[in-house]
């Protein structure tokens, strides 16, 4: 949300708000939807269709991330979740991927909604700024995604 010098509220920036639009449209759509195999099937169309739209550097590491979530926590359903590739456990968004051209930041984000099971003591992080995919990010997905799902 935007904020003055103040600190007043400003209202929604652009981007938020053309986030919101983009989640009332995928809503509208998941409801028309026919079968559950075919509200999947399109879902996951609908995520490699938006990863096809994005700029070079984003859509490189959107893709390696969406190959390595859905290969290592098959359980976790894709969908778009405001705009952005995201993966669902029973419905529940548990992780998204934010392109860095999204929300004009400099570098793109992988974040974990409260589903995930990610607990740590007392804190423990829910985003991980992402400015390429390596074999070693590769790998802390895995892991990440994994424990996310985890019962």
């Amino acid at each position: 949300m935007a904020s003055s010098e103040s600190g007043t509220y400003q209202g929604f920036t652009a981007e938020e708000r053309a986030a919101m639009k983009e989640h009332a449209q995928e809503e509208r759509k998941a409801a028309r939807r026919g079968s559950r195999a075919d509200k999947a099937a399109e879902a996951a169309r609908d995520v490699l269709a938006k990863i096809a739209e994005m700029g070079d550097e984003d859509r490189a590491m959107a893709e390696r991330v969406h190959a390595v979530i859905t290969a290592g926590a098959p359980a976790l359903a894709p969908r778009l979740w405001y705009g952005m590739p995201a993966y669902a456990l029973d419905g529940k968004i548990v992780c998204f991927f934010q392109s860095a051209a999204k929300f004009r930041a400099r570098y793109a984000t992988l974040g974990f909604n409260d589903a995930a099971k990610l607990d740590d003591g007392a804190m423990w992080a829910t985003a991980f700024a992402l400015t390429e995919v390596t074999p070693a990010v590769e790998e802390r997905i895995v892991t990440l995604v994994k424990q996310a799902v985890s019962r």
